[in-house]
């Protein structure tokens, strides 16, 4: 990651002698070299990239008077969950997921403490919770906690409470915090009843509203009814409107200790919590590389799913086990995984290899007929289980006219005699095997795939199991 953070900024930032001039607080000018300009830019917008992502993700997610009955959308500390399965017409949160229901809430832990209640229940589940730059900060689960009911405290930065006993206490680094909690789903029907049948036992309520029957969550505000997907509305923003969101936010949210170091060499430039921000514009050549950072990081992210780092790819599957969930001052991985899908989980709950590439290094097409086989040794190990997903160019879920967006271990799949399983992924139904095992996707469009290994074992942790190669048969 780190040899690719500097190719990145090598090909980006070809030297523009000279210096800037800043003005300090003081009233004094400082002179500053282009290049260390450059790459404190270009450092801060990575660097931001999540907290801006999270954002248009929570505006979206959060536009709404009361909890949707349909999609996981509710006011600010509040719970919302699906109820059915995303299709193609989800636009709100990259790479959903169609094996797991989900359920969602935005916290703005300012306003005080909330209690998330979990009732016992004998399914798979991950309540996975991720502080304002997307770092999993607590991750109660079967694997972590098990199937009792719990009750969970969540508290924000500043919070202390001398008796907490009958909870778990969970801190989050920020005051904005995210909850994307998954329940295992066997299909429609068994949504539609086992799992809604949790969810409605699910609770948040605000700890000071705790023994109050009265309590009634408020209603939220619809700001507009029009908002663009998150990532969409991340492309549009100049480089001066992007880092003057990033000052706007960083009012709010405390950072973590590891960042101090850049929040320092932000500051030099004038990138400060709740400061405006102006390019500099006596150096042209200098300015429109800052005006370019924007285009140049997503063509760069979109270049770098296609061809990914070489070093995580085993049979032209991208998978990463390190630093996921926790990256720490990595701002390159952390903004690139918000980018392909974000809230990504701890490794230890929850690993997604993905490609774009056939075993022969080519993109994936839905002009060709592909197979992935399996022998009945080398099943994906995991405690819970495994999926496989296939997603459009811009990472939703394909519309190609057929009700069916995975191919998941608790289908009623199709196995060899001698064990082993034989996937399908093509445009149109295979003609001599079994449907059951085949994934649809698109003519003419290109798409990627993405395996889901819910609580992998060592072996896939350690890499002593990668997922097959995809095999490519002209139609």
């Amino acid at each position: 990651m780190r040899n690719y953070y500097w190719l990145f900024l090598l090909l980006m930032l070809c030297a523009c002698n000279g210096e800037v001039a800043v003005p300090t607080a003081d009233g004094e000018v400082k002179h500053i070299s282009t290049d260390d300009y450059m790459n404190t830019v270009v450092d801060a917008y990575l660097y931001g990239y999540p907290l801006l992502l999270m954002n248009y993700t929570k505006e979206l997610t959060t536009n709404v008077i009361e909890p949707h009955p349909t999609v996981p959308k509710a006011p600010i500390n509040q719970l919302g969950h699906y109820r059915q399965f995303p299709d193609h017409n989800s636009t709100g949160v990259v790479k959903p997921n169609v094996d797991t229901y989900y359920s969602i809430a935005w916290f703005d832990l300012s306003q005080g403490p909330q209690v998330l209640h979990m009732p016992a229940n004998e399914r798979y589940y991950l309540l996975c919770l991720y502080d304002a730059f997307t770092n999993v900060f607590a991750n109660p689960g079967t694997r972590t906690t098990g199937s009792d009911e719990i009750d969970l405290l969540i508290l924000g930065p500043d919070h202390t409470y001398a008796d907490t006993t009958g909870y778990t206490v969970l801190r989050s680094p920020t005051d904005m915090a995210w909850l994307i909690g998954r329940i295992e789903t066997y299909n429609d029907h068994d949504g539609s009843t086992v799992v809604r049948q949790i969810q409605d036992q699910m609770s948040l309520i605000p700890f000071s509203s705790i023994g109050d029957s009265s309590y009634v969550a408020p209603n939220g505000n619809v700001v507009d009814a029009e908002i663009l997907p998150p990532v969409k509305q991340m492309e549009e923003l100049s480089t001066e409107q992007f880092i003057n969101k990033l000052s706007t936010l960083m009012k709010d949210q405390q950072a973590a200790p590891y960042d101090e170091d850049l929040l320092r060499r932000m500051a030099t430039i004038g990138i400060e919590a709740g400061q405006q921000f102006e390019l500099p514009t006596d150096n042209f050549i200098l300015s429109q590389k800052l005006k370019a950072i924007p285009s140049v990081v997503h063509k760069r992210m979109r270049k770098r799913k296609a061809n990914p780092d070489p070093a995580l790819m085993k049979n032209n599957w991208t998978i990463i086990t390190s630093k996921l969930g926790d990256y720490k001052d990595d701002y390159l991985m952390r903004s690139y995984v918000s980018f392909v899908g974000l809230g990504a989980n701890l490794a230890e709950d929850a690993i997604y290899p993905f490609t774009t590439l056939d075993s022969d290094g080519k993109t994936l097409d839905g002009d060709k007929s592909y197979t992935i086989h399996m022998d009945a040794s080398a099943l994906p190990p995991v405690k819970a289980f495994w999926s496989l997903t296939a997603y459009n160019p811009d990472d939703f879920l394909i519309d190609h006219g057929y009700d069916r967006y995975a191919i998941n271990s608790n289908d009623s799949l199709h196995y060899n005699d001698d064990g082993s399983l034989d996937l399908v992924i093509q445009s149109q139904p295979p003609s001599k095997r079994s449907t059951e095992n085949w994934l649809p996707v698109k003519d003419d469009e290109e798409f990627s795939l993405t395996m889901r290994l819910y609580w992998p074992t060592d072996g896939v942790l350690k890499d002593q199991w990668i997922p097959p190669s995809i095999i490519p048969k002209d139609k």
